[in-house]
This record gives structure tokens, sequence and C-alpha cells, in this order.
């Protein structure tokens, strides 16, 4: 099955609003309180959802000349591993990794995961890519890890932007900054 962008873009927002949008009181990740939440791993994790996901955001990346895709455990996973497959398939591969948000206290004890030995993020082109943005604070923190292996982030995407202050903390980190979609997109329902 094969849609226009924009009907694509339209089929993933009903996924989300289905499967992964709510309403009611919840404490974020950053730790602010919201009346409505995006859990988007229900979404990733659907077939449909998953591979409108991979397909909309390589669509997105495919002119940046990147090497690798990657982002902070647990929302970047799913995302990087999607991306990374079905940009293959079209011919143009990217790679994917992942962070830790601590690394592990056995075995190579590594913060970012999923390279081959002897492979490195030196001086590649890295996107960060995060499920749900608010603050930032989860892609920052990503994104520096990558560049203390010496890999260039040139930009950090989101499949949902919150629109708490995450774009105002990347300008400021120097990081470009794009999401799929913003919460108000969901919110004008």
């Amino acid at each position: 099955m094969h849609l226009s962008k924009s009907a694509s873009r339209a089929r993933l927002a009903e996924i989300i609003r289905k499967r992964s949008f709510g309403r009611g009181e919840i404490t974020l990740a950053s730790g602010r309180k919201s009346d409505f939440y995006f859990n988007l791993k229900p979404t990733m994790l659907d077939p449909e959802g998953a591979a409108l996901l991979a397909e909309l955001t390589y669509e997105t990346l495919k002119d940046d000349r990147l090497d690798y895709i990657g982002g902070l455990e647990m929302g970047a996973v799913p995302l990087a591993g999607a991306i990374a497959q079905l940009s293959w398939l079209k011919g143009h591969p990217i790679a994917a990794f992942f962070v830790r948000k601590k690394p592990k206290e056995h075995g190579a004890r590594l913060a970012v995961e999923g390279l081959a030995k002897g492979e490195g993020l030196l001086g590649k082109r890295i996107v960060i890519v995060e499920d749900v943005t608010t603050t930032g604070g989860s892609a920052l923190k990503a994104a520096e890890a990558v560049k203390e292996t010496g890999g260039n982030v040139v930009l950090v995407l989101s499949m949902i932007d919150r629109e708490e202050g995450a774009t105002e903390a990347f300008a400021e980190a120097g990081l470009a900054f794009r999401a799929l979609y913003t919460a108000a997109e969901f919110l004008k329902d």
C-alpha cells in the first residue's frame, strides 16, 4: 500500500490519536505536570504505525546525507531500527545506534550501543531521533554522548514536539531541530 505523503501523515495522525494520545493529569519525564500525554510506544510497535513513522521520517531525512540515526533508550530504539531497515530497502543505508541512559556496569560498559567492534561515530553525520520531545533534555543527553565519541550531530528529529521549550533548548545548544508533528495538531480537537 502506497499513500501520498499527506495521506500517510493524516493516517499516522489517526493512529497516534487512537493508540498514543490521551488526556488526564500526568507527570512527564521532565517532571512537569500536564493534562495530556503521548505514549508513542503503542504506535511505534504497531505494524502500520511503525511503517508510517519510518516512511515519513526517512522522507524527512533522505537529503541530509546522514551516516547514523539514534537516540536515548527506550523511545529512540524502535524508531532508529525501523528507519535503518527502510533506509536499506530504499538504497540509502543509515545505520542505527542507541544511547543508554546509564552505561552498563558490566561487559564493555558502553554508553553508545549498536556499533560493531572497530566501528565508531568519529566524524560521522548523525541525527538524534526522539519519540516525544518536551524540554529536549533526553535528546540533549543523547547528543552529548554522541559528541563525546566525536560524532557530528547535524539534527534532532522528534516525532512529536510538545512545544514546551525544546526548540529553544536545541537552539541554545546549536542543534537544528525538526518535528513531524506538534502537540497543537492533536489538541485542536
